[in-house]
């Protein structure tokens, strides 16, 4: 929640910052690091996993800095890419893109505390990411930075958060019970110390790269289709959909070690999706009933779309329930799910830059999108998963 709470409050700041003029350069750039953030995620829910299944310390940290070095070789030959496509600095996209292998290491370590259970400890240091992330990046706005000067100091952030997670693991993993799973020597696991390749993690990245571009992408293409005032003002709009995407993060972390688990995979499915269409609910009423304070907090400027932030947030809830069901696939190895996302990512695209010419436009096929994907995808889950339930259980 505390990094959750700390992003928002960098979009907010930054809106008011650097106006409508600016905003929109900085948020398609954070939704650029968003992309970058995929590896990273799919390392931590492979590491839980293989964490929950036994795999020891030694063999999970050494497929997390291969993965690292792999991810550091592509952004720097996306940073030209980037740059060019979004018509701004390349010390802009070379900030944006910097963070992902620090992302990477950082979240290796988190998914070694979510697979062994210790959440209290995982809690530190999701809390310590957000702040390393956006104190600096607060820091070098309030004094003139820039959306470059920004992003490279949260990726400074992110430098020095990986290192103190790495410490806090070792600590919080030391009890006798931890270091029994992680060394593969717990009673119901049996021990596997062999190498893991990366090959776990590609199939991983595939579904939350798909995930991650679906929910990104409108602002990306908004730099398209919009000017920038208005591409500014829906970039705002869109914290609305964050906040109900990731509001209920902390479902799928608890859940996911059971979602792993043969045994409990089917209910911790239903449970899953359930709690996180009730709280999509409660987020779009937030959103409505909210909406009149929105311009007290960003500006006048962006008045014009606050009677349309409860459609962010319906955006937002929709993305975090297909969420919850793709990482019900990363968890049983079901990965080609991921397929009716990236048809519904293609879909989406073409629709924009064929019919998108306003705010109001933009949000309704990103939401209609969402909708007709979300709705596939737990269809399918749900079904799946009660096959895997069997009769007898």
């Amino acid at each position: 929640m505390t990094a959750n709470v700390a992003g928002y409050l960098l979009q907010m700041l930054a809106g008011r910052w650097l106006g409508v003029a600016g905003f929109s350069e900085f948020a398609s750039l954070l939704a650029v690091q968003l992309l970058c953030a995929v590896p990273a995620l799919a390392m931590q829910n492979v590491v839980a996993r293989e964490v929950v299944r036994g795999a020891g310390l030694r063999a999970v940290r050494a497929m997390q800095w291969r993965c690292a070095a792999l991810v550091a070789a592509v952004a720097v030959v996306l940073i030209p890419v980037v740059a060019t496509v979004l018509h701004v600095s390349v010390l802009a996209a070379a900030a944006a893109l910097g963070a992902a292998p620090a992302l990477v290491v950082l979240s290796g370590e988190q998914g070694i505390l979510q697979g062994a259970n210790q959440f209290r400890a995982l809690a530190t240091v999701l809390a310590l990411a957000g702040t390393a992330r956006v104190a600096p990046a607060l820091i070098a706005l309030a004094f003139g930075g820039g959306s470059a000067g920004a992003l490279l100091a949260a990726a400074g952030g992110l430098v020095a958060a990986a290192f103190v997670a790495g410490r806090i693991v070792r600590s919080a993993t030391a009890s006798d019970s931890a270091d029994m799973l992680l060394d593969g020597r717990a009673a119901t696991v049996e021990p596997r110390e062999q190498t893991i390749g990366v090959l776990p993690v590609l199939r991983a990245v595939q579904v939350q790269a798909a995930l991650m571009a679906l929910s990104s992408t409108d602002l990306i293409v908004v730099r398209i289709v919009l000017d920038d005032a208005d591409a500014s003002r829906y970039s705002l709009g869109t914290i609305a959909t964050k906040i109900a995407f990731w509001l209920p993060q902390a479902v799928g972390v608890v859940l996911y070690p059971r979602m792993a688990q043969p045994t409990h995979s089917a209910r911790a499915i239903r449970d899953a999706l359930s709690v996180l269409s009730l709280i999509g609910i409660v987020a779009v009423i937030g959103a409505a009933l909210a909406a009149p304070l929105a311009p007290l907090f960003a500006g006048q400027d962006y008045a014009p779309i606050q009677g349309m932030l409860w459609i962010f947030a319906l955006h937002g809830a929709m993305l975090a329930v297909l969420q919850g069901a793709l990482l019900s696939a990363i968890a049983v190895e079901r990965t080609g799910l991921a397929m009716v996302t990236w048809v519904g990512l293609a879909v989406e695209v073409a629709l924009m830059l064929a019919f998108a010419d306003s705010i109001g436009s933009l949000i309704g096929i990103a939401v209609c999108v969402a909708a007709v994907t979300t709705t596939i995808v737990a269809l399918v889950v749900l079904r799946t998963a009660r096959n895997d339930d069997g009769p007898g259980r």
